[in-house]
């Protein structure tokens, strides 16, 4: 456990790429195969299950530092990260223990799970006094289930193929699949990762295991750019973006498997799928979407058009582990095929996105399964005015694709060229009105903000200012009394300066604190972009909006001309 807490300092402490990789290598020398395998599931994105309460570790440490649990209130709210208040609370333990990553996590960490509360706490305790500070921090991020570190699975893969001599794409290949929790990391397995591989020999991946997806990079150029940017349209196919799950559908050995972005093992969840994918031949891995599709008539034509559903809807089915007749009705889910990685047991990846998209035809010709259309035009002035319908046909803008492009690894500009050119995010002007710290190197900063917007347009600058003063922000609102609503959290957009500058201004303003969290008087307004939104039954304002981020703060802008919820109204109508 020293090692690794020694390492999470280091990567905690840099925002330095090289940095990272490097500490990250030193850590792959000089660890253990069994406490590398466990530090290679954590830092990849794996995800520990809280087994202590939140309360109950609040409660402990508090007996343990024999403190009020008002002090111990205090200190969170200026530290603003609850393991670090209570690995600082604690009092000096004993020697630090030498039990390292793989031990702790085996033999203490996940024997806690279904043992009674008074045994967890009781355990939990004793190991803090064999930790240190940082082990202590460490410790209860695990037991908490609130475990992040700031390093990218790409910057593992390339720390790992530094450390073994192997090619970081090899790497990249042996580790999907691998912070799948239904699998317990080993030394085996973690010696796969990194054994060395005869030069020219191309490995075959396990029956179910998937390839690395290929990620896109956003273009930002206006359309008069492109030509120069990217070149004639001639030379790419373009397709539309879809809001779903990016899915890989394997069919080998007559077993099938789906497979998320997040590279989490997804078939149970999907058996309209699985059955779709019986069908297809042995050796056959598609990318694609996956979507939950309504067939709607067209209210002038009366024709039968399908189209994708708002991304809420598939999430009911993200988040049921029973899926009702009820549930499987009213989201019936599809995939969207758009690339082929494997056929006939041979990996394709390395062919051209023309070529792979022949075959993929080829292939799914006179089945069910949807095939994502690619779109025409002359110039790409002409794509820029089919993109404007983005929004009518429930789509997020174009995919780009050069048809010369192999199947790359990752988000690099290396290889292959992808490019997602989406429709520009709705905005709306808000006020912020609570504030949080962040995480990490952020933890004293407040970052974490939540967002309102009038119930109703103030009747002028007076009024406005009134309720700031006064912090009328009832919810539900009253109607006809002027409050502020809150609707949406956000914590990225900002540069680091901004953020410092935002959060002296919340020190000043701060009317009561709750924990961590902070009501702030209105002061400030932001625009804030969003992908989408929708109703929800969840959110006091009705309304919830999909991937909120800061676009600016609004300094010119006064607070009586902060947007509405009426607003919002009308952006869910469009």
């Amino acid at each position: 456990m020293k090692r690794f807490a020694r390492l999470f300092s280091e990567l905690d402490a840099t925002t330095s790429t090289n940095e990272k990789v490097e500490a990250l290598t030193r850590y792959f020398d000089e660890a253990p195969a069994r406490d590398a395998a466990w530090a290679v599931y954590f830092l990849a994105g794996g995800k520990p299950r809280q087994v202590v309460k939140t309360g109950a570790l609040v409660s402990l440490a508090c007996n343990l530092a024999q403190i009020d649990a008002w002090l111990f209130d205090e200190c969170y709210q200026q530290v603003g990260d609850l393991a670090e208040t209570i690995s600082l609370v604690l009092p000096r333990g004993n020697e630090p223990s030498d039990v390292g990553l793989a031990e702790w996590v085996e033999e203490r960490l996940l024997p806690l799970r279904g043992l009674p509360e008074e045994e967890v706490a009781r355990r939990v305790g004793t190991y803090w006094w064999e930790l240190d500070t940082l082990g202590r921090f460490l410790l209860t991020k695990l037991v908490g289930g609130g475990f992040r570190v700031g390093v990218s699975k790409l910057l593992v893969q390339r720390a790992l193929a530094a450390h073994a001599g192997v090619d970081a794409k090899r790497v990249a290949q042996r580790m999907m699949g691998y912070t799948d929790g239904k699998v317990v990391p080993s030394p085996e397995r973690y010696e796969a990762l990194i054994a060395k591989a005869e030069e020219g020999v191309v490995e075959q991946p396990d029956a179910g295991q998937p390839y690395p997806f290929f990620l896109a990079h956003q273009l930002d150029v206006p359309p008069e750019l492109f030509s120069s940017r990217l070149g004639p349209v001639t030379d790419w196919m373009v397709e539309w973006k879809y809001d779903g799950i990016r899915g890989q559908v394997i069919k080998r050995g007559g077993q099938v498997w789906i497979w998320s972005r997040g590279e989490e093992l997804v078939t149970d969840r999907f058996p309209e799928i699985e059955a779709l994918a019986r069908t297809l031949p042995d050796g056959t891995v598609l990318d694609g979407e996956i979507l939950v599709w309504k067939d709607e008539a067209d209210e002038e034509t009366g024709e039968v058009v399908g189209r994708p559903a708002p991304f809420a809807l598939l999430q009911q089915r993200i988040g049921r582990k029973n899926l009702t007749k009820k549930i499987l009705a009213d989201a019936p889910v599809s995939f969207m095929a758009y690339d082929l990685l494997e056929q006939g047991g041979q990996d394709v990846r390395a062919l051209p996105q023309g070529e792979r998209r022949s075959r993929l035809e080829a292939l799914l010709a006179g089945t069910p399964f949807r095939l994502s259309p690619v779109e025409r035009a002359g110039s790409w002035f002409d794509f820029a005015r089919v993109r404007a319908q983005s929004r009518e046909r429930g789509v997020e803008g174009f995919m780009l694709k050069r048809l010369d492009a192999a199947y790359g690894t990752g988000r690099t500009k290396a290889e292959g060229l992808w490019w997602k050119w989406k429709i520009d995010p709705m905005t709306i002007d808000c006020v912020l009105v609570y504030a949080q710290p962040g995480h990490g190197r952020r933890s004293s900063v407040h970052t974490d903000y939540t967002f309102a917007v009038w119930n109703r347009p103030p009747a002028g600058k007076e009024e406005a200012e009134e309720v700031a003063q006064k912090m009328v922000r009832k919810e539900p609102p009253v109607p006809g009394e002027l409050q502020l609503v809150p609707f949406a959290k956000a914590y990225s957009g900002l540069t680091d300066e901004e953020f410092r500058e935002v959060d002296a201004l919340i020190r000043k303003t701060t009317i009561e604190k709750f924990g961590p969290v902070r009501s702030v008087r209105p002061t400030l307004v932001f625009e804030l972009g969003f992908e989408g939104i929708q109703r929800s039954g969840r959110h006091r304002s009705g309304i919830a909006v999909r991937f909120p981020r800061m676009l600016r703060i609004r300094h010119d802008k006064p607070l009586h001309e902060a947007n509405t919820l009426q607003d919002l109204e009308r952006l869910l109508g469009s």
